[in-house]
């Protein structure tokens, strides 16, 4: 019985030896297939990728190549249009020890790039020196003609780096990359504010081959966050862009301004069709620039007091509150009103007498008529309406340091501060929030958000379309429609006595001149700020177009300076976008 129990066990013990002999051969046999598959995959789809590795490990110490997402502008029925995007060069090394004839070596290099021969020949002949560099940033066709010579000792490597074809057209929005002493990354504009989308981070990591062979250990060192790497589609058309830019310059050339901004936008939505400034750069050698001023986006982080555009935000607000009623209410225009010590005047200084009409007020841009308005209102609801209409608060525009404004009159129980700011007096806003303000009077009330990016593509393959709101009810759809009759009227019988009235276009409009504030905080009295707004077609508006510009000199008000660059425009914006005639 003993004997038998223990033939048993055995027995037992030697299957369970065989089971485990078993599975050890098939753990094997297994992590044997994985290498063997892994290999395969390495040697053949990840080939490239591993040449291209190695030899910048055994040529050269810099960083794995530099990588980043792509900015288009949008074109009109046309594909995107790259902004900002990664150029491919070569840097070009030789490894002397491989080098029998460098005399003969040198004349075929220097046959397709530029080389100083003195250096190249020192160079060349140290016997002991593997690797020296002698070339950097060789454009793809020229180092595909030094391949075809297959000469020997001589090495290529990839080099990816920030470029911007369109140059200086858009640079106020686009920014770009530079380094902040730590890593390359977004310094201005949308290069900054989408940083994170447009960054690719999993290609700041060396990886270590054997850990490669196992996991792709690339997809978990950024810690899940490949799937917000994308390419930036923006709403800014890149023709438009262009064309902004060009009437700018034109524009600051003939008035020797100081500084000059604007943008186009759709007042429906918010979106950015174009928008500018000057003084400006030229990304592609942003190093070259001395003053950083000029990477500022001033319709963004500028404040400026805005002068008479602001008026029809009071008309708006008294007719939206029913305390006038633009057809029949009047007023006595005395041509000035002494307030609380301080003398507030119609440009001229002139009157326009007892019962003058509302019309008249956004017309012949009458500052005793804004006045009659902000007291009809009472300065509480005035300051309301103001808020409403987003006046001192930040827009929400997808672009880095905007600023609020200096609005601290519309907090003050003092009429004349009210009454000053009425007409853009007193009051510092910025170029956007003054358009987003100024879309509400056409598109029905809403106060929208201004934004630039129409859509992110992300690597993956999915795109994310930005999603424009309604935006805020500020002023009701009927208010909308008396106001903008007011600006059609002003530019059909009053801007320039109506000589730029478009027969078949509906434009509604309104100029604005501002004194400037000295840094004593004392009005310049020689120094003024010019401002054009106006929207089309008036009563179902695509487009809503903003200007202005600092000291510009020879033309005291902005119908002399803005109007013609406003209309050059209009009229691009008509034959561009194919846009119907409204009447």
């Amino acid at each position: 019985m003993h004997a038998n129990l223990e033939d048993f066990t055995t027995e037992e013990q030697q299957m369970r030896s065989n089971d485990r002999a078993h599975l050890v051969f098939f753990i094997w046999f297994f992590i044997v297939v994985i290498i063997v598959l892994r290999a395969l995959y390495i040697q053949t789809i990840k080939h490239q990728y591993y040449i291209n590795e190695a030899n910048k490990q055994y040529v050269s110490l810099t960083p794995i190549n530099f990588d980043r997402g792509t900015i288009f502008f949008s074109e009109f029925k046309k594909n995107p249009v790259p902004v900002a995007q990664l150029r491919t060069t070569y840097r070009i090394a030789i490894d002397p020890t491989q080098i029998s004839d460098p005399e003969s070596l040198y004349t075929k290099l220097s046959s397709v790039i530029q080389l100083d021969k003195t250096i190249f020949l020192e160079k060349a002949t140290k016997k002991n020196d593997p690797y020296e560099e002698i070339a950097k940033d060789v454009d793809v066709d020229n180092v595909n003609l030094l391949k075809s010579k297959k000469l020997i000792g001589v090495s290529f490597v990839k080099d990816n780096k920030r470029t911007y074809p369109q140059g200086v057209i858009g640079s106020k929005v686009i920014g770009f990359v530079g380094n902040d002493g730590s890593r390359v990354k977004g310094q201005y504009g949308l290069e900054r504010y989408y940083d994170d989308v447009l960054s690719r981070n999993s290609n700041d990591q060396s990886i270590n081959f054997f850990a490669e062979l196992f996991t792709d250990i690339e997809k978990t060192i950024v810690s899940n966050t490949d799937e917000q790497e994308g390419d930036v589609v923006l709403t800014i058309d890149a023709e438009a862009e262009r064309q902004l830019h060009n009437v700018l310059l034109e524009t600051r050339a003939q008035w020797n301004s100081d500084v000059i901004g604007g943008i186009i936008m759709d007042p429906q939505t918010g979106a950015i069709i174009a928008m500018d400034g000057l003084p400006s750069f030229d990304p592609n050698t942003y190093s070259q620039v001395k003053d950083a001023s000029a990477f500022m986006n001033q319709n963004v982080s500028g404040v400026y007091e805005m002068g008479s555009i602001i008026k029809p935000l009071t008309m708006a607000s008294a007719i939206d509150s029913g305390v006038i009623n633009e057809a029949t209410t009047t007023y006595d225009d005395t041509g000035f009103v002494m307030l609380n010590g301080y003398k507030v005047s119609n440009f001229d200084g002139k009157p326009r007498g007892k019962n003058t009409k509302m019309q008249e007020i956004l017309s012949q841009s009458l500052n005793v008529g804004i006045v009659f308005l902000v007291d009809r209102l009472g300065t509480k609801r005035f300051q309301e309406y103001f808020k409403k209409f987003g006046i001192g608060t930040e827009t929400g525009i997808d672009l880095p340091g905007e600023a609020s404004g200096l609005t601290k009159n519309l907090d003050s129980k003092v009429f004349v501060d009210n009454a000053t700011a009425g007409f853009g007096q007193g009051i510092a806003v910025t170029p956007i929030q003054t358009v987003r303000a100024l879309a509400a009077l056409g598109n029905g009330g809403r106060l929208v958000t201004p934004h630039t990016v129409d859509s992110i593509i992300y690597q993956n393959g999915d795109t994310k379309k930005i999603v424009e709101d309604d935006g805020d009810q500020v002023i009701s759809k009927d208010t909308s429609e008396r106001i903008t009759r007011m600006l059609v009227t002003v530019v059909d019988d009053a801007l320039l006595h109506g000589k730029d009235k478009m027969d078949h276009y509906s434009i509604a409009a309104k100029t604005g001149t501002a004194q400037m504030v000295s840094p004593s905080g004392k009005y310049y009295e020689d120094r003024y700020l010019h401002s054009f707004f106006g929207y089309f077609p008036a009563y179902d508006p695509k487009y809503i177009i903003f200007l202005f510009h600092t000291y510009p000199k020879g033309a005291p008000y902005a119908s002399a300076t803005l109007s013609d660059p406003f209309f050059k425009i209009v009229k691009f914006l008509i034959s561009y976008y194919e846009v119907p005639p409204d009447r």
